[in-house]
């Protein structure tokens, strides 16, 4: 049963988790070439699975209108993307049932079809009374190795327990 990360958790480390793995990612676009003879790199598509851990750091701030706090991240790729990846996130839950933020930067390095390398996905979710909006983009010249020139945007899905990502990307030459 695929499950949509509007109906999800309501705590905060509950909420944190669920928007944090159930998100739908923006389209990082790439420069216009300079040399209009030069042709924009072919999309290209990896999926596979995730296992992620969110830990709380420190004990939440509780004020009137909402509760702040910060986790770190650990994640297990594995499929196309083979990698690990570890960052920070800060999250915001309003008093208003179903109603919070977070933001978050992960550093991933590993194996991305045959590339190796790292890259930072940039994190910025809200969720609106249950409606969520999320965006996770590779931040611009990030990639290491031969993941220089990453960018992409990528889905993730929680089915029956379990997280899977779908990532459209692109290699740019370096710059």
């Amino acid at each position: 049963m695929k499950k949509s990360f509007g109906g999800l958790g309501v705590g905060l480390l509950g909420f944190v988790c669920t928007v944090f793995c159930a998100c739908i990612v923006s389209a990082m676009a790439l420069s216009p070439a300079q040399d209009k003879s030069m042709k924009e790199p072919a999309m290209e598509h990896a999926k596979g699975s995730f296992e992620v851990k969110v830990v709380p750091q420190g004990e939440p701030e509780k004020a009137e209108g909402a509760t702040m706090g910060r986790m770190s991240i650990d994640k297990q790729f594995h499929g196309d993307l083979e990698a690990t990846s570890k960052g920070e996130m800060l999250s915001a839950m309003s008093n208003v049932k179903g109603s919070a933020g977070y933001v978050a930067m992960e550093r991933v390095t590993g194996t991305l079809k045959g590339h190796s390398g790292s890259f930072v996905l940039q994190h910025n979710a809200t969720m609106t009374r249950g409606k969520p909006e999320l965006n996770i983009i590779v931040v611009p010249d990030s990639g290491t190795g031969q993941l220089a020139g990453l960018s992409g945007n990528m889905k993730i899905n929680i089915v029956e327990g379990k997280h899977f990502y779908e990532f459209d990307y692109t290699i740019a030459p370096a710059p």
